[in-house]
C-alpha cells in the first residue's frame, strides 16, 4: 500500500500533461476594423498610384498559448502577386504597382502560423481610383459635311470623348483652341459642336474649316498632387456648296468686229459664263436681250455670237447686245440669271499690214558697218530704209520704233501715215563701244495705231562695229608690292604687273617700262611686264632696303597709264657681330660693371640683336655677363680685393677673358674677342672728377688735355673781372666821404701759408679741382676805391694738377688713382710721401704756386691814395 501511493501523483501528472498536449489552441489575427493598418487585412484599401515598395499593411495575431506565429500570404493560381509579407514581423509591402482601370479588387489568402496549426482567411482589398488616366476621343477620326447654308447657331457634330477614372477626374469638359478665330462654339459638357451665333459659312470663300477640340478631366489626386490631363482633336469641317450665287461672266468687257468681207452667218464672239457655286455648278442658258437688230443671233449653250446679215447690209458701225445669261436647274428650271454688254463694231478691211522696202524692193534685213563713238546726233546715213501700208485712213497710221539696247539710237519719224523715209539717229555715243558690243541688232518695228488687228511687222537692223584706240592700258593695281631677299643674285624676278588695254590689233598690246630715282637695280621685260633685277644688281638691306618707282604701261598710239612699284629689301644674316677690337683691356672698379659691345651690321631684327656670352675664364665663377647689354661684372659674393686673392694667385689682378658676340639671325654668326680686366677697387671719393679719372686712366693725354682747357678758361675769366675792375676804379675822380686806407700787407714772414691749401677736396662738380685755402679775412677789404669801400678779390685761375711724368714711377700725390696695375693704398701713399719728403718734383710745384699766389696778393693789395 506504501508503494501505490508513492507513485500515485506522479501518474496523475503523466495524465495532466498528455491532456493538455492534446489540447493545443490554434492561433488566429486580430480583428481591427476597417481603417486599421493591423489585423487581417480584411476591408484594406489602396490607391491605384500608391509606389512600389510601400509598406501598406501588418498582418498581426496570436497564439492562444503564447507561441511564436508567422505569417504568409498566398494567391488564388493564375493571379497577379501584389504583396510580399515579412513572415515573422507581418510587415506587408506592395511589389507590383496597382491600377485600378485593370483590376480594382485583390484576393489575398492570409495565413497565420504557431507551427503546429495555420490559420487562412480570404479578404478583399479594394483598389482606389487616382486621376492617371487622360481623356481619349471615341470614332476618330471626326470629318464633317456642312451645308453653307446652315443657319447660324445649328449644331453640327458631336464631339464624345472618355475618361476611365472615376469622380472629378472622370468627367470631361469641352472647349475649342482658337476661340475668336473660329466660326464654331462647343457645349462644354455635351461635346456639341455648333455654328457660332451670327456666323455664316460661304463655300465660294473658305471650303475646309479645321477646329481643334480639346477635352479636360475635372483633376484629381495623383502621388499627392493634384493632376488634371486633357487631349486634342482635330474636327474638319468641309462645306457643302449650294446654289445660292449667280453666274458670273468671264473676260468682260467684250469686243467684236465685223469686217467689210465677213460673210453672213460667221462667229463673231464668243461669251463666256460660269455659275458662282462652283461645288455643284448648273449648266448656263444664254440669249440676246436687246440691241441686236435682227442682225445678230447667239448659240443657247455655248455663248457664240454670229452675224447673221451680210456687213453691206448692216446700217450702224457700232452695236451694243445686251446678253443674259441664266441658270438652268437639273430639273430644268431657270433660276438666278446675270447681264453682260456686247460691243460689236463694223469696220472696214484691214488686210495690208506696214512693209519695210529698201532699195531694191521689200527687204528685212539691213546691215551697215561703222567705227564706234560716233558723233551723238549723227545720222545712220548707210542705212536705205523706207516704210508703207497701203491701207487708207486709220487702217494705215502705224507707229515706229526700235526694240534692242535701250537709250543709243532713236528712230524718226515715231508716227507714220501711209509711208515715210525711216532715219536712225546716234543717241548715246558712249554705249557704241566696240569692247562691249561688236555687233549691235535691233529690231524696227512697225505697229498699226487704231485698227483693232494692231497689224505690224519687223526688220532687222544690225551694226557692225569697227574699233579705235579709245581705251589705255589699264594696270590691274594702282600699285604693287613686292619683297625679296638681299642674297638673291642678279637677274632674280621680283614681281609681275598686268596692264591690259581692251582695244584689238596694236592698239591693245601693251608695252612695260620702268622709270625713277628708285628703278636702277632693276629692270622690266616690255612684253610679260615681269621685273627683275639687274644682271649686275647686289641688293644690301642693310645700304638701302626700300625702293620705290612707277612702272609705265603704254600702246602703240602713245597713250598709257602708270602703276607705283614699292620693293623690299628683306633682310639676311650675312654680317656677323664685330668687337671694335680683338684684343681690349678695361679697369672695372669692384661693385661697378664694364660693358663691352659688339655691332652687327644687319639691317633687321633678329638677325642685328647681339647676345653676349663668356666663353673661357679662369677660373669660371668670378664674371657674370647681362645676355643683352653685354656688362660684365663680378659675381654678388666679390665685394674686395681680398677675396679675389683668396680665389687666385693672381695679384696684379687682370684677368682676361674670352667673349662671344652672337646674333640671333638663322643660320646665326659669333664673333669671339680676348678681354683684359684689370680690377681695383675705388679709393678715391664718389664723384664726377673720380669717374672721369677713372675713364681716363687708360688715356692720359686726354685727362691733360680736359685739365688744361679748364684752367685756360679760369685764367680768362679772372683777366676779364680785373680789367672790369680796373676800368671802373680809372672812371672815379671823387673821393668818397668814406674811405678806409688799408695798408699793403708786410712781407710773407708776417704771414704763413699753410700747406693745406694745396690738397684734394671732395668733389662737388664736374670733376676734382685743386683748391687754395687760406684765411677768410686776410682776402676781405684789402682794397678800395673812390666808389665801393670794398674790392672783391677776383677769381683766382684754378692750378694745374701735377704732370704725371713727374716723379718716380712709383710716386703718386694726396689723390689715389687706378692704374692698369692696381690702385695704390692710403697707407701705401703716407708712406711713400713720409719716405721721401714729397717729392722734389712736388716741392718744386708748391714753392711755385707759392711765389704766384703771393705776387698776386701784393698786387691786390696796393691801397689808392
Amino acid at each position: 500500500m506504501k508503494h501505490v501511493r508513492h507513485f500515485t501523483p506522479s501518474l496523475f501528472l503523466n495524465l495532466v500533461h498528455v491532456c493538455l498536449v492534446q489540447a493545443n489552441y490554434a492561433p488566429y489575427f486580430f480583428d481591427n476594423g476597417a481603417r486599421s493598418t493591423n489585423g487581417n487585412m480584411a476591408l484594406l484599401s489602396l490607391s491605384e498610384d500608391t509606389p512600389v515598395g510601400t509598406h501598406v499593411y501588418t498582418l498581426n495575431g496570436t497564439d492562444p498559448e503564447g507561441d511564436p506565429v508567422t505569417y504568409g500570404l498566398a494567391y488564388e493560381a493564375g493571379s497577379r502577386r501584389y504583396f510580399s509579407v515579412d513572415k515573422n514581423l507581418g510587415n506587408v509591402t506592395l511589389i507590383e504597382e496597382l491600377d485600378r482601370e485593370k483590376e480594382d479588387e485583390i484576393e489575398v489568402i492570409v495565413s497565420i502560423s504557431d507551427g503546429l496549426s495555420t490559420v487562412s482567411e480570404k479578404v478583399r482589398i479594394l483598389v482606389m481610383d487616382a486621376n492617371d488616366e487622360s481623356p481619349e476621343f471615341i470614332n476618330t477620326p471626326y470629318i464633317v459635311q456642312v451645308p453653307e447654308n446652315a443657319p447660324s447657331g445649328s449644331s453640327i457634330f458631336k464631339i464624345e470623348a472618355v475618361d476611365k477614372d472615376t469622380g472629378s477626374g472622370g468627367s470631361i469638359t469641352y472647349f475649342l483652341q482658337n476661340i475668336h478665330a473660329n466660326k464654331f462654339t462647343i457645349d462644354r459638357h455635351s461635346g456639341v459642336l455648333r455654328i457660332k451665333t451670327g456666323v455664316t459659312l460661304d463655300y465660294e470663300k473658305s471650303r475646309t474649316h479645321f477646329v481643334i477640340v480639346v477635352a479636360k478631366d475635372g483633376g484629381g489626386k495623383l502621388r499627392g498632387d493634384n493632376k488634371v490631363f486633357s487631349a486634342t482633336t482635330t474636327v474638319t469641317v468641309n462645306v457643302e456648296d449650294v446654289q445660292d450665287t449667280p453666274p458670273m461672266f468671264i473676260g468682260t468687257p467684250y469686243y467684236g468686229y465685223v469686217y467689210e468681207d465677213t460673210l453672213a452667218g460667221s462667229e463673231v464672239l464668243t461669251v463666256v459664263a460660269l455659275d458662282g457655286d462652283r461645288g455643284k455648278p448648273n449648266s448656263i442658258h444664254y440669249c440676246i436681250v436687246n440691241g441686236d437688230e435682227g442682225s445678230f443671233e447667239i448659240n443657247n449653250t455655248t455663248g457664240a455670237i454670229s452675224v447673221i446679215k451680210s456687213p453691206n447690209q448692216l446700217k450702224k458701225e457700232v452695236y451694243e447686245l445686251k446678253v443674259q445669261a441664266s441658270e438652268v436647274s437639273p430639273e430644268g428650271d431657270i433660276s438666278v440669271y446675270a447681264f453682260a454688254m456686247v460691243t460689236i463694231r463694223v469696220v472696214d478691211l484691214n488686210n495690208h499690214p506696214p512693209t519695210f522696202y529698201g532699195e531694191n524692193g521689200p527687204q528685212n534685213r539691213f546691215e551697215l558697218t561703222m567705227y564706234e563713238h560716233p558723233p551723238e546726233g549723227e545720222i545712220l546715213r548707210g542705212l536705205k530704209i523706207t516704210v508703207n501700208d497701203s491701207d487708207q485712213g486709220a487702217n494705215a497710221k502705224f507707229n515706229l520704233r526700235l526694240v534692242g539696247p535701250g537709250g543709243i539710237f532713236r528712230v524718226v519719224p515715231q508716227t507714220v501715215l501711209n509711208e515715210a523715209q525711216v532715219t536712225i539717229i546716234v543717241e548715246n555715243s558712249a554705249a557704241i563701244d566696240y569692247e562691249k558690243f561688236k555687233v549691235l541688232t535691233f529690231k524696227l518695228l512697225a505697229i498699226e495705231v487704231n485698227t483693232p488687228e494692231k497689224f505690224s511687222s519687223t526688220a532687222d537692223v544690225v551694226i557692225r562695229l569697227l574699233d579705235t584706240n579709245d581705251n589705255v592700258p589699264k594696270f590691274s593695281s594702282d600699285y604693287y608690292i613686292a619683297r625679296i631677299p638681299e642674297n638673291s643674285p642678279g637677274g632674280s624676278n621680283v614681281v609681275a604687273v598686268t596692264a591690259t588695254d581692251p582695244d584689238s590689233g596694236l592698239w591693245g598690246e601693251v608695252k612695260y617700262s620702268i622709270y625713277g630715282t628708285g628703278a636702277d637695280l632693276f629692270l622690266i621685260h616690255p612684253s610679260t611686264g615681269i621685273i627683275y633685277t639687274q644682271p649686275w644688281a647686289v641688293l644690301d638691306a642693310e645700304v638701302n632696303s626700300k625702293y620705290n618707282f612707277y612702272v609705265k604701261a603704254e600702246d602703240a598710239d602713245g597713250k598709257y597709264s602708270l602703276a607705283e612699284v614699292f620693293i623690299t629689301v628683306l633682310d639676311v644674316n650675312d654680317h656677323s657681330p664685330e668687337f671694335n677690337e680683338n684684343i681690349q683691356e678695361k679697369t672695372m672698379i669692384i661693385g661697378s660693371p664694364v660693358k663691352i659691345e659688339a655691332i652687327d651690321q644687319d639691317a633687321e631684327e633678329p638677325n642685328n640683336i647681339v647676345d653676349y656670352s663668356i666663353m673661357q675664364a679662369d677660373p669660371a665663377n668670378v664674371f657674370d655677363i647681362d645676355q643683352s647689354t653685354g656688362e660684365i661684372k663680378l659675381k654678388s659674393y666679390i665685394r674686395s680685393l681680398d677675396i679675389i686673392h683668396n680665389i687666385t694667385k693672381n695679384k696684379d689682378c687682370i684677368w682676361s677673358l674670352v667673349v662671344q658676340a652672337k646674333d640671333r639671325g638663322s643660320p646665326s654668326f659669333s664673333t669671339t674677342a680676348v678681354l683684359k680686366i684689370d680690377i681695383t677697387e675705388e679709393t678715391l671719393h664718389k664723384g664726377p672728377m673720380a669717374a672721369f679719372l677713372m675713364q681716363t686712366k687708360d688715356n692720359p693725354m686726354k685727362a691733360l688735355g680736359v685739365l688744361a682747357g679748364v684752367m685756360g678758361i679760369m685764367v680768362l675769366i679772372t683777366i676779364m673781372i680785373s680789367t672790369a675792375m680796373f676800368w671802373r676804379n680809372k672812371r672815379s675822380n671823387k673821393v668818397m666821404p668814406v674811405r678806409r686806407i688799408i695798408k699793403k700787407r708786410q712781407t710773407p714772414q708776417s704771414r704763413t701759408v699753410r700747406m693745406e691749401w694745396l690738397k684734394f677736396k671732395r668733389p662737388s662738380n664736374a670733376a676734382e679741382k685743386f683748391v687754395v685755402e687760406d684765411d677768410a679775412k686776410s682776402l676781405q677789404n684789402e682794397n678800395s676805391n673812390n666808389n665801393i669801400q670794398v674790392v672783391p678779390v677776383p677769381p683766382t685761375a684754378p692750378l694745374p694738377p701735377p704732370p704725371p711724368t713727374l716723379g718716380p714711377k712709383g710716386d703718386v700725390l694726396g689723390c689715389r688713382v687706378p692704374t692698369v696695375s692696381g690702385s695704390l693704398t692710403p697707407k701705401f701713399i703716407n708712406k711713400q710721401l713720409k719716405k721721401r719728403g714729397h717729392g722734389s718734383a712736388h716741392n718744386a710745384l708748391v714753392s711755385e704756386l707759392k711765389m704766384k699766389f703771393e705776387k698776386r696778393n701784393a698786387a691786390i693789395g696796393e691801397p689808392h691814395i
